[in-house]
Formats: C-alpha cells, structure tokens, sequence
C-alpha cells in the first residue's frame, strides 16, 4: 500500500491540511478545482447573500452536476471504444478471411500455371513432331 501523503492546500482562503494516499500534487490540483468552482460561484450574483449552508450546498450541486457530466462522458467513451473495438475485430476478421481467400486463389492460380506450362511444352512436343512429319 502506498504511504498516506499530507499537504497543506488553500480552498476558499482557508489554509486546510488534507491527507489521502494520493499524491501532494493530487491534492493540490482537487483543492485547485474547488478554489475554481468557489469562485465561478461567486459570481453568480446573489451568491454572497446566500446563508454558508446554502453555499455550500449550491457547491456541492455544482461539483455533482460535474461528477455526473463526467461520468455520462466516460460511459460514453466507453461505449464508442467498445463500438470501435468491435469493428476493428470484424476488420480484422474479414481480412483474415480475404487473406484465406487470396491464398487459395494463389494456390489455384499457380496449379493453373503449372498445367499452362505443361500444356505448352506438348504444344511445343507436338509443333516438333508435326514439323518433322511435313519436312
């Protein structure tokens, strides 16, 4: 198991010391993310007037609202990966199968080659003989 890291972040000009298995820049970039969503916030206009409570349940609203954006992206990419690997394996498998294909014929092309140049030396034979018959 990796060891517990601890870091002190600043959220919402608060110095706060997290702690988590991950690592101290992990941490840092969450409470960035948080610093972000605060601020985006407090723009809204009447925000500020709202109680600590209503704030803080309108963050984490905000935060949910992108947890979940995040995660119909993710499935969503799953799906199109799934989608794409299984028409990379019906690729890969019509090409197998064209490539079995293409082997055949290449057998059948060189047998066929191979009965032409025997059909043409008794052509051949038979030109030789004939010649020798009409001299």
């Amino acid at each position: 198991m990796s060891a517990k890291n601890t870091t002190k972040v600043l959220i919402d000009g608060k110095i706060i010391t997290l702690s988590g298995y991950e690592s101290e820049e992990y941490l840092q970039r969450v409470a960035s993310y948080l610093n972000s969503k605060i601020s985006e916030l407090s723009e809204l206009p009447g925000y500020s007037r709202q109680s600590p409570e209503t704030r803080h349940t309108l963050l984490s609203l905000n935060i949910a609202d992108d947890y979940f954006k995040a995660k119909n992206q993710a499935e969503s990419l799953e799906e199109d990966i799934e989608a794409k690997d299984k028409e990379s394996y019906d690729i890969k498998n019509d090409l197998i199968v064209a490539q079995i294909q293409l082997d055949k014929a290449k057998l059948a092309m060189e047998k066929l080659q191979k009965e032409k140049d025997e059909l043409n030396l008794k052509i051949d034979e038979l030109n030789g003989e004939l010649e020798e018959l009409l001299k």
